[in-house]
């Protein structure tokens, strides 16, 4: 069995390389928001709307780059040289609800847990996750 694990760690390793951050990024966003949501649902809260509200205020570009000065410590090498590469991503237009900064700076974070995701360390990517939303 741990062949068959050790062979989808490759297949995923060899898919990363291939994704540029901005791909990443986007893996990494649907990541972010369903831990969000997982979380939000462990509350007790049932209402959709009120869920909705909630976790759009968590995973806005303003609120994750306020989680980027907390998550950039705890990066190992590699993880913040992605981080890297999804901030300095070039942005085609003008990003509409953050400003420039925050915007690159969200895109970093996710770029991490896209990253973190597709090589197969998605127990790295909930540490990481658990340890800026511990506060919720």
């Amino acid at each position: 069995m741990a062949c068959i694990y050790q062979k989808e760690a490759e297949r995923r390793r060899k898919m990363n390389a291939q994704y540029d951050a901005i791909v990443l990024a986007y893996i990494g966003d649907g990541i972010l928001e369903l831990f969000v949501r997982e979380l939000l649902i462990s509350s007790g809260e049932t209402k959709t709307g009120k869920l909705s509200a909630a976790a759009q205020k968590l995973v806005c570009a303003p609120a994750q780059s306020e989680k980027v000065d907390t998550l950039l410590p705890l990066l190992t090498e590699e993880e913040a040289a992605i981080y890297r590469l999804g901030r300095n991503h070039k942005v085609n237009g003008k990003p509409k609800n953050a400003s420039a900064v925050e915007y690159h700076r969200a895109t970093g974070m996710e770029a991490v847990f896209g990253y973190l995701h597709l090589s197969g360390k998605d127990e790295r990517a909930r540490e990481l996750f658990n340890a800026l939303y511990r506060n919720i």
